[in-house]
């Protein structure tokens, strides 16, 4: 089946700057190319992807945009849009947003998980992400799950303003505790205006990793939210702490044997296609 990766890192360390991944030593440094992307891909049938900023200096939010933006107007490459670091707690947001505007670019994403818990609630970051919805883009959440009141808090006070959250809102599978995700989870998916992408999971499990140790996960995210308001991610390569893209691929197609394909292709496309206007 044809899929569209709603949910691309690429990083270049002689062109930007990512201070995260310094304690990381599996992306420490290292590049991860749209070629090395496009091996590991092979078969998988992904058709396009998304590429999702990967968090860089400040100083380099705005290059990265047009960076990737630019790549973006290739057919050849496969990225059918970006998605593009913003700082919406800046009073100046309103000349962010329009020096970023691009047509390949589809929405803005501000990691939250690295902030304060109640780091969104401030006025002007409220503002301006109804700017965004209003600006017809999206906005990714990604957050912890103790986190996820602050961030259904803000939904609601954005209501123009489509959201996805990513990768199921942080399970921390390798502990199994879920219970508190679980509720969250239920929660938080009562907002008509709120996506869930199915991304980047396998690198929050440890150990023997089966469809077993995700399919909870799985299976709760499609319950609370819907087949009309999920989508498919690769986190590619963060997906690799644990596993690889093709491990990653081949555990979720186990999880969804028995679904329909009308179910499948709302997930791996349709409503890719819908939410992030591509």
């Amino acid at each position: 089946m044809d899929r569209i990766d709603t949910h691309l890192h690429l990083i270049d360390p002689a062109r930007f700057a990512y201070d995260w991944t310094a304690g990381i030593p599996a992306l420490a440094g290292r590049e991860f190319s749209l070629r090395d992307y496009h091996e590991a891909a092979e078969g998988l049938g992904i058709r396009e992807a998304i590429f999702m900023e990967v968090d860089v200096a400040e100083k380099d939010l705005f290059s990265e945009a047009a960076w990737f933006c630019k790549l973006a107007e290739d057919p050849a490459n496969r990225l059918c849009g970006v998605v593009a670091a913003c700082r919406p707690e800046n009073p100046d947001f309103e000349a962010q947003l329009e020096r970023l505007a691009h047509p390949k670019l589809l929405g803005f994403r501000r990691v939250l998980h690295t902030q304060a818990d109640d780091f969104s609630t401030h006025p002007v970051f409220r503002e301006n992400v109804r700017r965004i919805g209003h600006a017809g883009l999206s906005y990714d959440l990604c957050m912890l799950p103790r986190q996820l009141h602050h961030g259904a808090a803000l939904v609601d006070a954005c209501p123009d303003t489509p959201f996805i959250l990513d990768h199921c809102g942080v399970p921390d599978i390798a502990s199994g505790d879920l219970a508190s995700w679980h509720e969250a989870i239920r929660e938080i998916s009562k907002r008509p205006n709120l996506h869930c992408k199915i991304s980047g999971i396998i690198a929050y499990a440890a150990g023997e990793i089966t469809a077993a140790t995700l399919r909870p996960v799985v299976e709760h995210v499609i319950d609370c939210f819907g087949w009309d308001r999920v989508l498919w991610g690769s986190d590619w390569p963060v997906c690799n702490l644990t596993r690889d893209l093709g491990t990653w691929s081949r555990l979720l197609d186990e999880i969804l044997a028995g679904c329909s394909a009308d179910e499948l292709a709302l997930l791996y496309e349709e409503n890719a296609r819908r939410v992030y206007r591509i």
